[in-house]
């Protein structure tokens, strides 16, 4: 096992983590927080699934636990350091030995067992947290999403004493079950019950980790409050008001070193000012057989999902290209979604449906501005990739986007502050009243020139977050520590 030296010990808990596994910004925390918070003091190590393409890429892994029935099947721990990671990655063939995404088959449906993969998950943090590897034992354990939350009511009952945070990403993702899986999911039936983890008749592991853990993030202020209002706590939202005094946001942020428009080895032409874009942007429209039509090239890279305001955009487009601006789309997910966005490619809009990580930097790099109109973002992280590569990004105002673009109404533009522009209330109409402003200030060399720089300039990093992550561990294990002091 690779444990650095001098740092206090953490274990995350996440189902995906970048670049080993990837469908989401989740994974993108996921990779970039354990360094973030060596600088801390913190180490930081990471328990995700072996898929095949983890266990594909890690070099010199070695066995630190085995475990002879992990919900149905034999299981073994395995530590490795990969893409700058400490990983200890739970292989267990009969659960993550399979083909598609870590939660869905080829054909876009969810695997069935996914409560007892998860759950999996969550149970082996518990057991590493009580101290089965070797000694060694984490100070405090960070869950992510609903995959890891059944590991807080695990923590309990195996009487671990270690604390755990639980980091809400998307509260749209409960992970339920029915209730006949307690047995299985080797679940204390004193907590299916409304104030546990009962949720409508069902086993919620979102709700599991909201009432269990010893403390609750989202990734940013705004969706924190947010989530407190029934319109975006998904039925929760009664259980964050009662948390509210262990609730922090804490705002995510990006690796700077993976996205560096200056050392990006995706892009055709690395660049450390906006001026420097124009061949990254030939390049785009290039590599989707676009012309330039004179007006902003503009892009979407997204899950295609209700969530994200992209019916909206279709409905709204015709406003840009009208103004001889070209779309760009990379994204997958809604077969609906996918479907209209095919139909309405044309020469004004490319379409491509899946993902690619390396074309992602090239969006990013060529486009003159990033389009996230979202009915609801926790975070986002399109934002702060746009920001940091030159592309001014169009948002609705909500979640994280609220807290990381500055809109450029008249007051921003003179105090120089300006970065993005947003859209509320979030319609068709308010959507393309964006655009059309969007077109305005491109048109406008001189205060486009501006606004592009003050969004390569704005803190897109974890210098601001990690510390407060960092300060978040410490609260956690003094407490513990304070209760262990304390028994009898």
């Amino acid at each position: 096992m690779v444990v650095t030296p001098g740092l206090r010990p953490a274990l995350g808990v996440a189902s995906e983590c970048a670049p080993l596994v990837k469908t989401g910004g989740l994974a993108d925390v996921a990779g970039a927080l354990p360094a973030a918070l060596a600088r801390q003091g913190w180490g930081l190590r990471t328990l995700i699934p072996g898929y095949p393409g983890v266990l594909a890429a890690l070099p010199r892994a070695r066995e630190v636990a085995q475990v002879p029935d992990m919900f149905g099947g034999p299981a073994r721990v395995l530590a490795s350091h990969a893409a700058g990671l400490d990983l200890l990655v739970l292989d267990a063939p009969h659960l993550f030995d399979r083909p598609g995404t870590p939660y869905w088959d080829a054909s876009g449906r969810d695997w069935p067992d996914n409560d007892a993969r998860f759950a999996a998950l969550s149970w082996m943090a518990a057991r590493i947290a009580g101290g089965g590897l070797a000694g060694w034992r984490p100070e405090v354990v960070h869950l992510h999403d609903w995959q890891a939350g059944l590991a807080a009511v695990y923590l309990r009952e195996l009487a671990t004493g270690v604390p755990c945070l639980m980091t809400v990403h998307n509260m749209a993702f409960h992970g339920l079950t029915g209730a006949g899986r307690l047995m299985a999911l080797r679940l204390p039936d004193h907590g299916f019950h409304p104030e546990g983890f009962e949720f409508f008749g069902h086993i919620n592991a979102l709700k599991a980790g909201l009432v269990w853990a010893d403390a609750v993030s989202t990734v940013s202020p705004t969706y924190a409050r947010e989530l407190m209002r029934p319109e975006f706590g998904m039925g929760l939202d009664g259980v964050v008001r009662a948390r509210a005094a262990d609730m922090s946001g804490i705002l995510n942020g990006i690796d700077t070193e993976v996205w560096n428009p200056a050392t990006d080895p995706h892009l055709a032409r690395p660049f450390t000012t906006p001026r420097g874009k124009a061949a990254n942007r030939r390049a785009l429209l290039a590599e989707f057989a676009l012309t330039d039509g004179g007006g902003p090239v503009c892009a979407v890279v997204s899950r295609l999902s209700e969530q994200k305001g992209l019916d909206l955009l279709l409905q709204a487009a015709p406003v840009l290209t009208d103004r001889g601006g070209r779309l760009i789309l990379l994204g997958a997910g809604d077969r609906g979604l996918e479907n209209a966005w095919l139909a309405a490619a044309s020469d004004g809009v490319a379409v491509r449906i899946g993902y690619d990580e390396g074309l992602s930097h090239r969006i990013y790099a060529g486009a003159d501005a990033i389009l996230v109109p979202s009915r609801f973002e926790p975070c986002g992280l399109t934002q702060l990739y746009a920001l940091r590569y030159g592309a001014v990004p169009v948002v609705a105002l909500t979640g994280g986007l609220a807290d990381t673009v500055i809109d450029a109404n008249e007051a921003a533009l003179r105090a120089g502050v300006a970065t993005g522009l947003t859209v509320h209330p979030l319609s068709a109409e308010t959507l393309a009243h964006a655009l059309q402003r969007l077109c305005d200030l491109y048109a406008d060399a001189p205060v486009w020139s501006r606004l592009r720089a003050n969004g390569m300039k704005a803190p897109v990093g974890w210098e601001a977050s990690a510390p407060a992550y960092g300060a978040l561990y410490s609260r956690l294990a003094q407490a513990a520590r304070a209760r262990d002091t304390a028994a009898p």
